[in-house]
């Protein structure tokens, strides 16, 4: 029998013959058997005290005396390295490595290789088990594979000596806060229910490993079973395009949002589920000696621990489908469910969260989600803004410091948490919910009517959308129209840029949505943080100001034709607005046209109106006006890249985040010398960023002249309501005198919402 696999067995009858707990006999045990087996001349295991201080707690080969003294801190000495990083270090001469701290009463100065596997269970540290010797070496990778093994196991024994919480007593009461980034609008108030990963597997070892491989196959499929059932009763297939179907009536389209995700992201999750290079690797764990349930958690863990350390956001978004299918693999190997019940209107907590187990967690009423590595562009994020759930992200260390059925309060608005929150903080965000459904009961009334400020003048409200599960949301809020239709959001949650067909049947069911009210459809906005899976990472510097958008398009013409074939498909004979992101120059504006028209020329019916624009996001073209104005018809301000281009600040950077202000006098100068131009030429200018939605910044927008707004659903009825009160004539006398005594200020934001709080407009 080869060492790993006699290890193994060794293992598994010293785990039969254990308590439940894990004593010192336990460990001196294992570490004794895994010198021997390894043929090390040191073994020896640190464990976790109290949340950053790492104990020697057993060893075999240094100093009896040291077990219990030696001390370090995570991220001390190569030790706390491996703890602090959740890396392997397989060092030859580990004495001069930068990160060696020297403790002379082990007597470890005589050993110079080291091999430190952190022991890790549910993604926390538990513990590092190391092995040296002597003679200057680096470890062989089956020695390095079966002590992370052995390391996995070693983590159940730890895990079953105490609470695996570090923060325990006064601090696990006290009221906290945590900021973070908003995923979905709106309130909440409710008890914390946690997200966890699948329990840990009850048995580890296996002797029959063509018996484990048989089970795996059959949770495997059944799994994919459970998943082609889900995906069929959630959506219809889509429509054909021209195709036309019964209007559902509005209480329908609630239940079927409520229950159902769109098509294109449970597809996408399909594509990871069903991806054989992964259940190749589990089975090599089997063949190993785990057991099915162990070697699925071992596979998962070493892929989410490398898909961790990836920097691409989106990229890093997979990691939650990727949990949540070995999660159902595992329920399926063992037939337990994924997720118990929870009180309505409960607030869950999560690391990462799936697709798939945002729609199980809504099933059961949770009012709000908080997801601590959870982004904009995520699939979760993508279906709770579809589904009108409160979401955040990037709330980083909130599931560590929360405990089951602590109250917590979620504003998805202002982008913080918090937990146990004091009586006075709570009574405070009872008042503003009691007072936003008061308000929203009377915003109710102006669905139906069209957006006019106090003294008569017109402004269009127009929906900002990229999945057609948000469709419903048109006549829900009286919109007139689609400002910005994502085409790249589709394909993100698909993982692929669909062909033709695929592509005009979406954007048809999009245009039969919105009927006579106009779409204008944004072609592909890839790149920078918006990656395709299987792309690989972008090697600028700096993606956000690289390849992207439409210079992949015009780059690769084929690919943008295809996409613009598709929607004068989609339009069969109907009106067609067409717009391109990121024109940096008129001269790519022109070639971007010319192959819209080229198209144009071919397909027919052609559209009864072709309207092509452009989106205005990189300050260059300002300088570019007047040639501009004359080859587009339309122009759609992004203020997301404008600000981040204007201000050379990454919107991603958690220290610039509000540093610079779009109610500043350069943007809004910026944004009054392309209106008065644009106004001159007969081009109609709208907003599409999430600013226009904030009743401050809708505010100015439309004092400066901006006719028409496109913004989330959430934004369209609060805006409606701040502009029936809005006497703009004197609001924009007002914006002129502050504009003209403002020059140099960082912010103009303070006196606009004075004038606005004086005059009784809700913001």
């Amino acid at each position: 029998m080869s060492t790993p696999r006699r290890l193994l067995a060794r293992l598994r009858n010293l785990m039969a013959h254990r308590d439940d707990v894990a004593g010192p006999q336990d460990l001196n045990a294992l570490a004794e058997l895994i010198a021997g087996e390894l043929v090390s001349e040191v073994c020896s295991v640190y464990v976790m005290r109290g949340g950053d201080i790492l104990e020697l707690s057993a060893t075999i080969g240094l100093r009896a005396g040291s077990v219990g003294r030696v001390r370090l801190r995570v991220g001390e000495g190569l030790v706390g390295l491996a703890a602090a990083t959740a890396e392997t270090l397989n060092l030859p001469d580990a004495q001069n490595h930068p990160a060696f701290a020297y403790r002379p009463e082990t007597g470890e100065d005589a050993f110079a290789s080291l091999l430190a596997v952190p022991v890790r269970r549910a993604g926390r540290i538990l513990g590092v088990l190391v092995v040296q010797n002597r003679a200057p070496r680096r470890y062989d990778p089956d020695e390095v594979e079966v002590l992370e093994t052995v390391a996995m196991l070693l983590a159940e024994l730890l895990a079953a000596g105490g609470p695996e919480r570090a923060e325990t007593g006064l601090g696990a009461t006290l009221p906290r806060r945590f900021g973070a980034s908003s995923l979905a609008p709106g309130i909440v108030i409710g008890p914390v229910v946690l997200h966890t990963t699948h329990a840990a597997p009850h048995r580890l070892l296996a002797d029959d490993p063509d018996r484990e491989v048989l089970r795996l196959e059959q949770a495997w499929e059944t799994m994919q079973r459970g998943i082609d059932r889900m995906i069929s009763d959630q959506l219809p297939e889509p429509a054909a395009p021209g195709g036309s179907k019964a209007k559902p009536s509005a209480a329908s389209s609630r239940r079927s949002e409520a229950a159902s995700a769109s098509r294109e992201i449970l597809e996408a999750y399909r594509l990871v589920a069903a991806d054989a290079g992964w259940l190749r690797r589990v089975n090599e764990a089997i063949r190993g000696g785990l057991s099915a349930e162990a070697a699925v958690a071992r596979v998962a863990g070493e892929l989410r621990d490398r898909m961790r350390r990836i920097s691409d956001p989106y990229l890093r978004e997979r990691l939650a489908d990727l949990e949540d299918m070995a999660a159902r693999l595992l329920s399926s190997l063992d037939g337990a469910q994924t997720i118990a019940a929870v009180a309505p209107g409960a607030i869950l907590l999560a690391r990462r969260l799936g697709p798939a187990e945002l729609l199980d967690w809504h099933a059961r009423g949770i009012g709000g989600v908080v997801i601590e590595e959870g982004s904009a562009s995520g699939h979760a994020a993508i279906l709770a803004r579809a589904l009108g759930i409160p979401a955040l992200g990037g709330a980083r260390g909130v599931v560590e410091s929360a405990d089951p059925g602590d109250e917590a309060v979620l504003d998805g608005d202002e982008g913080q948490v918090f937990l146990r929150p004091e009586q006075e903080l709570k009574t405070g965000y009872l008042h503003v919910i009691e007072a936003r459904s008061a308000r929203q009961a009377g915003w109710a009334a102006l669905r139906q009517r069209k957006a006019v400020t106090q003294d008569g003048t017109p402004v269009r409200l127009m929906l900002n959308v990229g999945l057609a599960m948000e469709l419903t949301q048109l006549d829900a809020t009286g919109a007139e129209g689609i400002g910005l239709f994502r085409t790249e959001i589709a394909m993100l949650a698909r993982g692929a840029v669909v062909d033709t067909r695929e592509q005009a049947a979406v954007y048809a069911r999009v245009m039969d949505a919105a009927g006579d009210r106009p779409v204008m459809f944004r072609t592909l906005d890839l790149g920078g943080d918006k990656l395709l899976p299987g792309s690989p990472p972008p090697e600028e510097e700096n993606p956000a100001m690289g390849w992207r958008s439409l210079r992949i398009g015009l780059d690769r013409p084929a690919l943008l034709r295809r996409q613009l074939r598709a929607l004068l498909l989609a339009a069969a004979g109907r009106p067609l607005s067409v717009m391109f992101p990121m024109v940096a120059t008129v001269a790519e504006f022109r070639a971007a046209k010319a192959l819209l028209l080229a198209e144009a020329a071919r397909v027919r019916p052609a559209p009864a109106a072709l309207s092509i624009g452009t989106m205005l996001e990189i300050p260059a073209l300002m300088w570019q006006l007047p040639a501009l104005l004359k080859e587009c018809d339309f122009i759609s301000v992004g203020t997301n890249d404008l600000m981040q281009f204007l201000f050379a600040a990454d919107r991603g950077a958690p220290l610039l985040v509000n540093r610079y202000d779009v109610l500043s006098p350069p943007v809004l100068d910026l944004l009054a010398d392309l209106v008065a131009q644009a106004d001159h030429a007969g081009v109609p200018v709208s907003v599409c960023g999430e600013v226009a939605s904030r009743p401050l910044e809708a505010l100015t927008l439309v004092g400066l002249g901006v006719g028409t707004l496109s913004m989330p659903a959430s934004g369209i009825l609060p805006i409606k309501a701040l502009l029936a009160d809005l006497d703009l004539p004197a609001f924009r006398h007002f914006l002129t005198s502050l504009r003209r005594s403002a020059a140099g200020a960082a912010s103009v934001r303070e006196p606009i919402a004075t004038w606005a709080r004086e005059r009784s407009l809700q913001l």
